[in-house]
């Protein structure tokens, strides 16, 4: 009877072990799938909603912030939080357009703060992450699917990423990120559109025109 018992256990364990692996590989495969279809455009114009909820501290956004980032390659556009963000593949200028100031940096933005930004949507997950399917689930007549993230780092400030991706169009739809604080972020993708004629000069920085309106540049 005991010996039983304890095939019994081995057992389970070893299906556990190889539902995890396929699980694993599923969720990683969907990921590649949508980072192969979304990286192919040429460029990509959208619009997010983000919230921030931390029950603990009593915070939330009520209502959600408004963003809208156009992408392409590594270059993008991004208007959030009150500034506005180029990057041209080399360089970050940071325009704050309430107090009239612009930092210009080598380099991208700083993922080390624990949050991830909407310029990295469609990459953040290829690198320090284990991955698992999470709950199918429906959205205004849209099925989602979930692909559950964890830090592979125990330190991190993350704890936890839920990414939705429309079953349909394998394009990301939402991301949820739970930090080790409590607090958690969601983006929403509200409006998506690709390969749109853009300007040439959408990702290029004009000192001169930022000068003649007043702005200090750092």
């Amino acid at each position: 009877m005991k010996k039983i018992g304890l095939l019994f256990i081995g057992l389970f364990i070893t299906l556990n072990t190889i539902v995890g692996q396929n699980t694993s590989s599923e969720a990683k495969n969907l990921l590649d799938e949508v980072s192969t279809k979304m990286g192919a455009y040429k460029n990509m114009i959208i619009g997010f909603n983000s919230s921030l909820v931390n029950r603990e501290a009593g915070i939330t956004n009520d209502p959600p912030i408004r963003g809208k980032i156009t992408l392409s390659g590594e270059k993008y556009n991004l208007d959030y939080l009150g500034s506005h963000f180029l990057f041209d593949g080399k360089k970050l200028v940071v325009i704050n357009q309430e107090e009239k100031e612009i930092s210009i940096t080598n380099g991208d933005l700083d993922e080390e703060d624990g949050f991830i930004y909407p310029s990295k949507l469609l990459t953040f997950y290829k690198e320090g992450y284990n991955f698992s399917m999470g709950k199918l689930k429906n959205s205004n007549g849209r099925k989602i699917q979930f692909v559950d993230l964890t830090p592979i780092d125990s330190n991190s400030d993350i704890v936890k990423v839920q990414l939705g991706i429309d079953a349909k169009t394998k394009h990301i739809y939402k991301l949820v990120q739970i930090g080790s604080n409590g607090a958690e972020t969601t983006f929403t993708i509200t409006k998506f559109k690709s390969n749109q004629p853009i300007s040439k000069n959408l990702f290029s920085f004009n000192k001169e025109k930022y000068l003649k309106q007043g702005y200090y540049i750092d």
